[in-house]
């Protein structure tokens, strides 16, 4: 099969970000909606495809945090973990979309409960890994997430339409 016809297992796209807020829980009555947010940093949407498994994980988040996608002050990309950034992850779904006519099909979505446990993975994945580095560590980096299967409300404030969607 050649390189360009490959079916992809999952694809995540990347947001560079200055601040980004996410609503995870919807208001109910008296309750207040519940939002998680990030300062400068980067947003990965993910979408995972029928056919992926927890193997390709490592090799997911190696490269997303790994990319020199982050600009420094001085104009110099770095990953961002070198940055070193704060990251919010987003489930998305709608990465998967196929338009048919004048309709949009997800079909090629994994299954729910496949795709709840490869997301969740692929957070826990991505917490371990800044956790892990020592320029993270020392700028008190954190990692917040959105929920899976929600329609979720995303506030997001740019340096500009820096973004790259990546297949795996």
């Amino acid at each position: 099969m050649a390189e360009g016809s490959r079916i992809p297992q999952a694809r995540a796209l990347l947001q560079q970000c200055l601040h980004a807020r996410l609503q995870i829980r919807p208001a109910d009555g008296d309750v207040a909606a519940q939002w998680v947010e990030v300062q400068r940093g980067l947003v990965i949407y993910v979408c995972f495809f029928k056919g992926a498994d927890k193997e390709l994980l490592p090799k997911m988040v190696n490269t997303l945090l790994n990319v020199k996608l982050s600009e420094t002050e001085n104009g110099k990309h770095v990953s961002i973990l070198d940055l070193p950034g704060n990251i919010l992850i987003i489930p998305q779904a709608t990465l998967g979309g196929r338009l048919k006519g004048r309709n949009m099909q997800y079909h090629s979505n994994s299954g729910k409960e496949e795709g709840f446990e490869l997301y969740s993975q692929f957070v826990t994945l991505c917490e371990k890994e800044v956790a892990a580095n020592s320029k993270c560590a020392e700028a008190r980096v954190v990692v917040e997430h959105g929920t899976y299967g929600n329609r979720q409300v995303l506030k997001l404030d740019t340096n500009g339409p820096f973004t790259h969607l990546i297949e795996f």
